[in-house]
């Protein structure tokens, strides 16, 4: 060979791959051999580099197994319907499984049972490489990706994929190593050329549905885990983009090692044969009509006397077959025929794969590691494994990151945090200007309106709160980060700014006042506690309420009620005595009593007299 190839061969990249793969380097080492074009070397040692990554990228495979899966649903008068009946199967990494069947058939109960995402109670066992599932570490080698795209709008999609990748890196990983790993899901999945285009959403413009599908797909892989658990990936897409999807599914489990099981809802015909292993169920209840390699189905459902059309769809010709109540409903027999010829020896290779123990979960993320050979940690019996991967101070840095980001590129949040409160500010102090020398009583609206005006400048981030709410469970659930790490990083951020804005309303409407700076600390420091006391109020709303209209719904009332006790609409004496105990409640109250008191100090008698009048 040349020296430029001599020089490759003896590379350290090629010193862990296996004799199959030295002979395929070779091949493309030598295929350059005896040219004089610089190029065609350098080509030669790309397309070696790449394989040797893929190889260094490649995960240690995780089987998965399962006995008596079943789960039946609590009725309201006490019984049980039956969702799903007793199963068993097993699944190779490597392999693209694909569940499908009719609506309720039980497919997404059997992937969020498989996946532990199922909070109610449930019967069987599920074994990872012959260890019972531990709910503590299972989240670290597994990845799960839902129906509905979860994702910030000002999002790009390349720092969503590194989000991911970051926060599940493996101890003793690099920045180049996440970088190498995020630029291969790009160009893997097809979004190479979208990777610094925003996510968008129903207020952002930003990428296609079917490419913020296959972003979703990226960030389940870029976690490194060796299962995926995919509801409905191709769902809501059309034909092309599901495609898509799936194909870039099936590159990934097959360089990488991946398990990926998935939800399908009737595929078109090339996506079909994507697919190394198809579940069929039927409905009523979800019972197994078939489980076995997708290139087999054709022949078995042939020899059960139901011939695939030629030029037909396997897909739907088998959901027309397990479908209750269609035209070519044959599910009562097909779950017959399933029980007596394939059962048999799925319940074996179920039994068998729980008696065979293979890698524990902290050996599989030791191997993942790049840590040497050696070390005090690879040479424990059984290292401790946590139960996220990235360390706390790695969580908040990300977390902390991607909020200022988007805190920064959202408009609506600069405009309801700083330009609205100082527009405010400014309306209020022009139709109050030289307040201070006027007439005590008529200065006493002021202070309501500015009361009132801090009480709802926090109103409006309810919605915003409700959509953030929904990404960190999500985020949370994948044992991304904890939630104490996203409230520091709300604090971190939206206080700040939070504060600039209101600071801002208060400073300029008293600019206007005309009063005397002594009196600035007192309606300053008021002022701005009685927006945090609503500010906090609303936050918590946000957090108990499922929606933002029911958010709205239970706090306008509680607003309402306080602006009326404050001792200038409804006075302490003039309101009947069982509702005297408002009035210690109502953060209003002790604002614009401690507020009109100071002021009214500096105004004389007849300040006082109104003082008395009001019930401060």
């Amino acid at each position: 060979m040349s020296m430029g190839v001599a020089e490759c061969m003896s590379s350290e990249l090629l010193r862990d791959l296996s004799p199959e793969e030295r002979e395929d380097v070779e091949r493309i080492l030598r295929a350059a051999e005896g040219r004089a074009e610089q190029k065609a070397l350098e080509a030669a040692r790309q397309s070696a580099t790449s394989l040797v990554r893929h190889k260094e990228l490649a995960m240690p495979g995780a089987t998965l197994s399962f006995e008596g899966l079943a789960y039946s649903a609590a009725l309201p008068d006490g019984s049980k319907k039956p969702i799903l009946e007793s199963c068993s199967g097993h699944f190779e990494p490597g392999h693209v499984v694909a569940i499908m069947g009719p609506s309720g058939c039980g497919k997404t109960t059997m992937l969020d049972m498989l996946a532990m995402k199922k909070t109610s109670s449930y019967q069987g066992e599920v074994r990872v490489n012959g260890h019972l599932r531990d709910p503590h570490t299972f989240r670290r080698i597994a990845a799960y990706v839902p129906q509905e795209d979860r994702m910030p709008e000002h999002w790009r999609v390349r720092e969503a994929i590194e989000f991911n990748a970051r926060l599940k890196q493996q101890a003793g990983g690099s920045g180049h190593d996440v970088r190498e790993l995020v630029d291969a899901l790009l160009s893997e999945f097809g979004l190479a050329e979208v990777a610094g285009t925003y996510i968008g959403g129903a207020h952002v413009r930003g990428i296609s549905g079917g490419q913020r599908r296959r972003v979703s797909l990226a960030r389940g892989v870029a976690a490194r885990a060796p299962i995926l658990f995919c509801d409905e990936p191709t769902s809501g897409l059309s034909a092309t983009d599901a495609e898509l999807c799936v194909r870039a599914l099936q590159a990934i489990t097959r360089k990488f090692n991946v398990l990926t099981v998935a939800v399908i809802h009737q595929p078109r015909v090339e996506v079909v044969d994507l697919f190394d292993t198809l579940v069929l169920l039927t409905s009523s209840p979800g019972r197994l009509t078939y489980f076995g390699p997708m290139a087999e189905a054709p022949a078995y459902f042939e020899a059960r006397g139901l011939r695939v059309p030629s030029h037909a769809n396997p897909a739907d010709f088998y959901m027309d077959a397990v479908t209750p109540g269609s035209s070519s409903d044959v599910s009562d027999n097909l779950v017959a025929a399933y029980r007596q010829v394939l059962a048999p020896g799925v319940d074996a290779a179920a039994k068998a794969a729980s008696m065979a123990e293979g890698l524990t979960v902290s050996r599989m993320l030791q191997a993942m590691s790049h840590e040497p050979e050696g070390s005090a940690r690879t040479l424990h019996p059984e290292p401790c494994v946590s139960e996220r991967a990235a360390p706390w101070r790695t969580q908040l840095a990300v977390v902390l990151c991607r909020k200022a980001r988007i805190t920064a590129r959202n408009p609506m949040a600069g405009a309801l945090t700083m330009l609205i409160p100082c527009l405010m500010g400014t309306l209020l102090g022009s139709v109050f200007q030289g307040i201070a020398s006027q007439m005590f009583l008529q200065q006493v609206p002021f202070f309501f309106i500015l009361v009132t005006g801090s009480c709802f400048q926090s109103m409006g981030f309810m919605a915003m709160l409700i959509d953030e709410r929904t990404v960190m469970k999500y985020e949370t659930s994948e044992a991304l980060y904890g939630e104490g790490v996203v409230a520091l990083s709300n604090f971190l951020i939206d206080v700040p700014v939070a504060l600039v804005g209101a600071s801002a309303q208060i400073l300029i409407a008293f600019s206007f006042s005309g009063y005397s700076s002594d009196l600035l600390q007192t309606i300053f420091c008021w002022t701005l506690l009685v927006f945090f006391v609503y500010d906090s109020l609303f936050a918590c709303v946000a957090a108990c309420a499922p929606d933002a209209q029911l958010a709205q719904l239970v706090a306008t009332p509680m607003l309402t009620i306080f602006m009326l006790f404050n001792g200038f609409v409804i006075t302490r004496g003039g309101a009947p005595p069982w509702f005297h105990w408002v009035f210690e409640l109502s953060p209003n109250f002790h604002t614009m009593q401690s507020l009109v008191t100071n002021v009214a100090s500096t105004e004389g008698p007849e300040a006082e007299v109104i003082v008395d009048t009001f019930g401060y």
